[in-house]
């Protein structure tokens, strides 16, 4: 008797559990096998010569000079803004101006690199910025305009360039979400200054934890490569050697510091997968965003209750986001899904004027539409698990709800 109701316990979890999760295994059995081949054949699995190969194929496919691997998109995020201040001279409290919507390591780098984040609200076409306000938010204090491509749409940095005009206002890109997204062919990351991509587990392709800075400039190349590790001269390429250890004859060049620096390499083995996930990744970009098309296909009988966001040439799909004009309907859809086995996420973090230790710095309810994405959005996952028989199910689901 207690075995038989074990064994329905058992069976009941199991049927409680996702079968439309937000990511599934993305890695492929060949990268494995890569992976394994690494580890049998080698005796070095920290930051050496499969990282640097790795950078310079992901340069390649982005079209960038330069590329630095760490640990996290996070940690890109970091890096490149200790290394944007250090290079331009900004001064602790300088400006640098972040939308009310995006992941929330896109805003503490700034504060931990001891610079104002100024919260200018999102638009809901794109989810960029409200750009008639991101003009009024300007100042003189302003030194950066810290673009995010959320849910891989790219921003309208055309217009961003337009309201920035002939100030000396850097725009820097964060690209976790839109690997391959592109503006009039160009790919998100060669818009600026310097970018960030992340290849978490959840992203268009994976090294399990991982992330890349992107940029043209070679000084904050170089300012990059070294506050990586840190900050010792060594990490440099060799040709850069000679010239460090000539102007700093009193210090042994192995542990020579040409600025403050932090620890956030990754390692060889996480290399290994990211160069064979990246010949993976275009495939992977087609099949987000054709399934992305299907989706708003779906949606688009229902426009007057709920909508996705308008397909446009450009995007890189990283999720599918619902937006309903009543929350009440969007609370009992999204628990339709959940009791379907269909897993959901509010859009990133919401409005960022509710998390606990940024509400000091305005009322939410001064960013009306990341309020509106708050309460009346959210997602489910998008990647190349997502086919027809999954989108099919989505489609009876929406039918019969709205029916």
């Amino acid at each position: 008797m207690e075995q038989a109701s074990t064994q329905k316990t058992k069976k009941n979890s199991q049927e409680l559990l996702p079968v439309w999760k937000l990511q599934e295994n993305v890695l492929e059995k060949p990268d494995i096998e890569e992976l394994v081949n690494f580890i049998r054949s080698t005796e070095r699995f920290t930051q050496f010569k499969k990282v640097k190969e790795f950078e310079d194929a992901w340069s390649k496919w982005q079209g960038c000079r330069y590329s630095v691997y760490v640990n996290s998109g996070s940690s890109a995020n970091l890096v490149m803004m200790h290394a944007m201040k250090e290079k331009y001279g900004w001064q602790n409290g300088d400006e640098v101006i972040v939308p009310a919507v995006t992941w929330i390591t896109n805003v503490t780098p700034v504060m931990q690199s001891s610079l104002k984040p100024v919260f200018v609200d999102i638009n809901c076409d794109d989810l960029s910025f409200n750009y008639d306000e991101l003009a009024q938010k300007i100042t003189p204090k302003t030194r950066a305009i810290f673009v995010t491509h959320l849910l891989g749409f790219p921003s309208d940095i055309q217009r961003i360039r337009g309201i920035v005009g002939n100030r000396d206002i850097k725009i820097m890109e964060d690209c976790c979400e839109s690997h391959g997204a592109h503006i009039n062919g160009e790919k998100v990351g060669n818009h600026g200054e310097c970018s960030s991509f992340s290849f978490y587990w959840g992203h268009h392709m994976t090294t399990v934890e991982g992330g890349m800075i992107c940029t043209n400039d070679p000084q904050l190349y170089k300012l990059c490569v070294l506050k990586r590790s840190h900050g010792l001269a060594r990490e440099l390429p060799v040709e850069y050697h000679d010239e460090h250890r000539e102007k700093h004859p009193d210090v042994d060049f192995q542990f020579l510091f040409l600025t403050d620096g932090l620890n956030v390499r990754n390692t060889e083995l996480h290399a290994v997968l990211g160069i064979a996930q990246l010949e993976h990744l275009d495939r992977y970009i087609g099949i987000r965003n054709e399934n992305y098309k299907k989706f708003t296909e779906i949606l688009t009988p229902y426009a007057t209750v709920v909508r996705a966001l308008p397909l446009r040439d450009g995007i890189s799909s990283f999720s599918l986001p619902f937006f309903f004009v009543d929350k009440e309907v969007k609370q009992a859809f999204q628990k339709r899904i959940k009791e379907a086995g269909i897993e959901s996420r509010p859009i990133i973090s919401g409005n960022l004027m509710r998390q606990p230790f940024l509400r000091s710095y305005a009322e939410p309810k001064q960013f009306p539409n990341a309020e509106f994405i708050h309460e009346h959005g959210f997602y489910i996952g998008n990647n190349q698990f997502v086919n027809d028989e999954r989108l099919g199910r989505l489609k009876n689901i929406v039918q019969a709800f709205f029916s």
